[in-house]
């Protein structure tokens, strides 16, 4: 990673209403690097040197975004993201971005079945980190398209744009970011094909492959059988659309 340290002196301070990142990573020298770039780009940043450390941050401040490293002491970060994809408050929702040496296809698809957001290998240089995180955060604001519905209908579930909440029945369902972003894209083109490339948005995400895999996670959620999918449907060769009620 590039060496981003600039000359001592007071820390940035950010706007009030800059989104407060969290950064998880053992290596101290790694997370003073980032804390200081990412401050200088506009964020609030805290950090932590551990899963324990990033937990206990959690419990007194409400973040924006996660940037966790994959290989800790003590729970790794696949654990950790598993625990807070499976919390039953509002972190669940927090995106992820994880930072970590293995870069293999596997590896990147395991990050992407537990529900992380976005995947950096290392080195990396921190300007595509902050591109990253800048496309994370833009993927849950509302969508400012005319003509888009306010809210689109499939069978038990209704899927808000404008909030990025889908419920079934009245019930929140949870949903990563990435899954609030494919949702407010085949939602706001509702019946018609989605091609695999504008859902893997502007954050690299993955290839088509990654694609397949957060659309089957996502079917799991919304489909009654989702090897027989009613909704969100395969155009082949394509893409995928989601039919809707109204």
């Amino acid at each position: 990673m590039t060496d981003v340290l600039q000359s001592p002196g007071a820390d940035p301070a950010p706007a009030d209403n800059a989104a407060h990142l969290l950064i998880v990573d053992d290596d101290r020298r790694i997370r003073e690097l980032l804390r200081r770039y990412l401050l200088a780009e506009g964020y609030r940043v805290t950090t932590a040197g551990s899963a324990a450390e990033a937990t206990t941050a959690m419990r007194n401040i409400s973040f924006d975004l996660i940037v966790l490293d994959v290989m800790m002491p003590g729970e790794d970060g696949f654990s950790f993201a598993t625990r807070v994809r499976g919390d039953a408050g509002a972190i669940a929702q927090v995106p992820i971005l994880m930072l970590t040496a293995k870069t293999e296809f596997e590896e990147r698809v395991l990050g992407f079945e537990i529900g992380v957001d976005d995947y950096l290998g290392k080195p990396f240089e921190p300007r595509e980190l902050s591109l990253r995180i800048a496309s994370i955060l833009r993927r849950a604001k509302p969508p400012e398209e005319s003509g888009i519905p306010a809210q689109v209908q499939f069978g038990a579930f209704a899927f808000d744009l404008e909030r990025g909440e889908l419920r079934e029945n009245g019930e929140i369902v949870r949903i990563t970011e990435r899954e609030r972003e494919m949702l407010r894209l085949l939602a706001a083109n509702a019946g018609t094909t989605v091609s695999r490339e504008a859902l893997s948005g502007t954050g690299g995400a993955g290839n088509e492959r990654t694609i397949d895999v957060q659309v089957n996670r996502l079917r799991r959620k919304i489909e009654p059988d989702p090897a027989n999918p009613l909704y969100l449907q395969t155009a082949r060769g394509a893409g995928y659309r989601l039919l809707v009620d109204r």
